[in-house]
């Protein structure tokens, strides 16, 4: 006898097992099998992972429910297919956008968010310049950038995409900005830590929630390089003009200097703290996105 239909997470499912749950569409394919009929080629994705699916019947009727990107109630069958766990679907319904929590559907991090959080903590406190740990302090833990922040991915498809990414990579450039400063004395470790905590808080303005990641119109247009200058400078009142334009400077550069073009050595960047943080950014980016994504990712 068939097991009745049970709401289940994807790494829950299993062969044989008759589901039903609400999920994400993230790929939609209208395709043709060998004997000419057309079928549907979905994947679906929870927080747990993603299964490929397939709908044989009623395929016209089923597309024209949903599109690509919107969350979709989904019951049928779960099969194995060339050693494959594949959901045969039998119904589709879409999913209004207001019942939605985006929670269910995005990759989280894989570090615990409570540990994350003290060792920003740690990290603010390793700014001993009063006014620059105050701009840090009035920007990462003040409302509604705060809570933004703490959601936000780095990329939408890149290094860190997913819930708290961006937390997780800023305390990792951070952590590198305390051991770069032990090797070179020299650097201004409290402008290169506050530059190091604050170089992607643009990226609180630049990605909408829903059952995946999209972008903000001001993040498409403007980038979350000037975003960040916009929030950091309302912060940064109490900072001398030099000191603000040093931070400003690091922040948006961090991708390169002259523009994103990072030159040879430190040619674009107006101090050594941006090139380090260039350089710390990158290699953060690079090194997360080829173990999550293989050796051709890009930061």
């Amino acid at each position: 006898m068939e097991a009745t239909a049970t709401e289940s997470r994807i790494t829950e499912l299993q062969p044989g097992q008759r589901f039903r749950g609400v999920y994400a569409c993230v790929r939609k394919d209208r395709l043709s099998a060998r004997n000419g009929s057309i079928y549907l080629s979905l994947e679906l994705r929870d927080r747990s992972g993603s299964m490929p699916a397939r709908a044989f019947r009623e395929v016209d009727r089923l597309a024209a429910r949903f599109e690509r990107g919107d969350a979709i109630r989904v019951s049928g069958k779960v099969e194995r297919f060339r050693g494959e766990l594949v959901a045969q679907v039998e119904d589709i319904q879409a999913v209004e956008a207001s019942a939605l929590d985006p929670a269910e559907f995005l990759p989280a991090a894989y570090r615990d968010p409570e540990e994350l959080e003290g060792f920003l903590e740690h990290l603010t406190r390793e700014v001993h310049d009063s006014p620059l740990r105050e701009v840090v302090q009035r920007v990462l833990f003040t409302q509604p950038v705060a809570a933004d922040f703490r959601r936000a991915p780095c990329t939408r498809g890149g290094h860190h995409a997913y819930v708290g990414g961006l937390l997780e990579h800023t305390v990792a450039v951070g952590t590198l900005v305390g051991e770069v400063c032990q090797l070179h004395p020299r650097l201004d470790s409290d402008l290169l830590m506050a530059a190091a905590l604050l170089h992607d808080v643009g990226k609180t303005r630049e990605f909408t929630y829903g059952a995946e990641f999209g972008i903000t119109e001001e993040g498409r247009l403007i980038g979350h390089l000037a975003l960040g200058a916009e929030i950091i400078g309302s912060a940064g009142g109490g900072l001398s003009s030099e000191r603000r334009t040093a931070l400003l400077h690091c922040v948006l550069s961090h991708h390169g200097g002259e523009g994103g073009r990072s030159g040879t050595g430190g040619r674009g960047f107006g101090n050594p703290e941006a090139l380090a943080l260039y350089r710390l950014n990158a290699l953060d980016a690079g090194v997360k996105g080829a173990l999550e994504q293989g050796l051709q990712a890009r930061p």
